[in-house]
């Protein structure tokens, strides 16, 4: 049976999590977005609350816990209510850390994973994203071809969070039909880092398009040599992170909506008061609610072992839509007031439009 109370561990970091939001992100989310990035204190802060050494082995400086999809909806959300783009940044190493977790060989989680135990924050990223509406990650346009002890990579990627500074990336390319990922080093030959992207929402995340040609890795780059990955697993472990997040700044954009309500006062009356505003209100909180019961019903069945592929995608697109509807609702009651940027609701709904772009944007 799914429970619904935190274990202790789990309310322990939701708390501190939740005292990190609340006293470093919130104050500084508006200026952020404005000036394009946090101050890198507040990134190695929230990276030092870690809630990803848990899952690391013990021998390589963690906990040896397992892996739990539902701690991960847990802690999401709380990141994304003070802010997704906070988030996403600091959620960043876990994808090339997670998935070396799940499908790395011996030599590479000890190369690689130890780096998610330090205090000091891992320049690791990965580059999964491609151009095009018709974007599939089993069906990639980048390709990786054998030649003798090495891969080839040729093609481009969009949206890579972090590239610029990365040390180390992980490439997914299309090799003989099938997705895989290579450990692509800073400095390696055939990789040219973009420009910064310039993104309506998401606007304090440095993204960054690559280009890769003729990028030649040795064999033991790929991802679990010769076994591979498995593509589904880490797509339905990246859904839940992102669905947990849609949730979370939901619940931010109600949280003003509900606030401002209680304060503008119109015809002698608080808005609130107002049937047409109250009903749209409890709409919100409905979609919210039940968006959030499908991201834990989708990771309970991720942890409990379960082919769990129709709850993670149905979960996702659930808690995108709702994050979408409810920033929109948000604005809707501020009225003209909410289209102000220094308005709260008016970058939650451009960020909520970018959960559309956030196939495989995050891992926990």
């Amino acid at each position: 049976m799914i429970s619904f109370a935190p274990t202790e561990d789990q309310q322990s970091v939701i708390d501190t999590v939740q005292r990190y939001v609340r006293e470093k992100v919130q104050r500084l989310r508006h200026d952020a977005d404005e000036e394009r990035g946090y101050p890198q204190a507040v990134i190695d802060e929230g990276w030092r609350l870690g809630v990803m050494s848990s899952w690391v082995p013990e021998e390589l400086g963690g906990l040896g816990e397992p892996h739990s999809a539902v701690s991960a909806a847990l802690y999401a959300e709380e990141l994304a209510y003070g802010d997704v783009s906070l988030a996403l940044q600091v959620l960043t190493p876990g994808l090339f850390g997670l998935p070396v977790l799940q499908f790395g060989s011996e030599a590479q989680k000890e190369r690689w994973l130890s780096q998610l135990t330090q205090d000091e924050f891992p320049k690791l990223t990965a580059a999964l994203s491609e151009t095009g509406w018709n974007f599939d990650p089993a069906n990639l346009k980048t390709t990786a071809t054998r030649d003798g002890d090495s891969y080839v990579l040729n093609g481009a990627k969009v949206r890579v969070p972090l590239a610029a500074d990365a040390l180390a990336m992980l490439v997914y390319a299309n090799l003989d039909g099938q997705t895989q990922a290579f450990v692509v080093e800073q400095g390696a030959s055939g990789l040219q880092v973009g420009a910064r992207e310039q993104l309506m929402g998401l606007r304090a995340l440095p993204t960054y398009e690559l280009t890769l040609s003729d990028c030649r890795v040795a064999a033991s780059a790929r991802l679990g040599e010769e076994n591979g990955l498995d593509l589904n697993k880490l797509l339905n472990i990246s859904r839940v992170t992102v669905g947990a997040m849609g949730v979370g700044l939901a619940r931010a954009a109600l949280e003003n909506a509900i606030t401002y309500a209680k304060e503008r006062q119109a015809f002698g009356k608080y808005i609130a008061q107002f049937q047409s505003i109250a009903f749209m209100l409890a709409e919100m909180r409905m979609e919210l609610d039940a968006a959030r019961l499908m991201v834990w019903e989708a990771a309970w069945n991720l942890d409990k072992g379960h082919e769990a592929t129709r709850e993670c995608v149905l979960g996702a697109q659930y808690a995108d839509d709702t994050a979408m509807l409810v920033a929109d609702r948000a604005l809707q009651i501020y009225g003209g007031h909410g289209y102000i940027r220094e308005q709260p609701v008016e970058s939650l709904l451009r960020n909520a439009r970018g959960f559309a772009t956030l196939t495989g944007a995050a891992m926990l």
